[in-house]
């Protein structure tokens, strides 16, 4: 099995980026979920409120992001200036942010018709994942709980024969927001999965992804009006464990060494999870 796509979201709930290769530090993959947007209070705003996060491309450059929305004039957002700060929630998280200028916050309230402020996940902020699933205090940025989300091609063809089985069209991975897509021929293969390794680099699996409302949204424009996956998920992926409820794709790992990863790289299984994971019966 071999890495078939790897992907960031400089922005949290923004396009993503597919790139040929990546850098795994102890956060993830290097640039991936370093901005956000949040309300002036600091609540961290993602596409499940705010569709239209998914009609803008993000462009990093060495010290800026270029911020583009059709129909809008870009924005270039400089360096934010690390003694501007403001504490901003994601989910229990509280983490203090650098916060990016005044006209950059201007533009983008404009744009969205809303008061809004991009805050940066930079050198001295700090966050942690969960330390019951993660296995110890590891670091994490603006992801909603870990550092990198694995997926698989054959569970996604899994889910798309179920959609078709039912007249319900079929969805693409964009949906799933990936970090590292594995291509495999066997659907679920992932749920007995404990740690993997590519390129010298452990990746331990250690909780299953469920999902949200945004799998459900066109990428490119936070339309809902396409193909929802929720109702195969809900047929073949409802969890049974009380832990992680809901509907369930993708694991998140927690890398635990550093290196650098490309497609094509080969993905070797290093420990597997016997008794998988329990779904409810149809």
């Amino acid at each position: 099995m071999r890495v078939s796509d790897l992907f960031i979201y400089p922005l949290k709930s923004a396009r993503g980026i597919a790139i040929p290769s990546a850098t795994i530090d102890a956060f993830g993959l290097i640039g991936d979920r370093r901005a956000m947007l949040v309300e002036p209070s600091g609540h961290f705003i993602t596409q499940r409120e705010l569709q239209d996060l998914a009609r803008i491309d993000v462009q990093p450059g060495p010290s800026y992001l270029r911020l583009k929305m059709e129909g809008k004039a870009d924005i270039i957002v400089p360096p934010p200036h690390q003694d501007n700060r403001m504490d901003v929630d994601v989910w229990k998280a509280v983490v203090n942010a650098s916060v990016a200028d005044d006209e950059t916050n201007k533009a983008l309230s404009v744009w969205f018709g809303r008061q809004v402020k991009l805050v940066f996940f930079d050198s001295f902020a700090k966050r942690i994942a969960n330390p019951e699933w993660a296995s110890g205090e590891t670091p994490v940025t603006f992801s909603d709980g870990y550092q990198i989300l694995v997926t698989t091609t054959g569970s996604l063809k899994a889910l798309n024969a179920d959609l078709a089985a039912h007249g319900e069209g079929s969805v693409g991975m964009e949906r799933f927001r990936p970090n590292i897509v594995i291509d495999c021929d066997e659907e679920w293969l992932e749920d007995r999965w404990a740690a993997i390794e590519i390129a010298g680099i452990r990746l331990d699996l250690v909780k299953p992804c469920a999902r949200c409302i945004m799998t459900t949204q066109d990428q490119k424009t936070g339309s809902r009006d396409v193909p929802n996956p929720m109702p195969a998920m809900g047929r073949v992926r409802m969890s049974a464990d009380r832990r992680v409820p809901g509907p369930l794709f993708g694991w998140n790992a927690v890398p635990r060494g550093e290196g650098s990863v490309k497609i094509g790289d080969t993905m070797t299984v290093i420990e597997e999870r016997p008794e998988g994971w329990t779904f409810k019966r149809r």
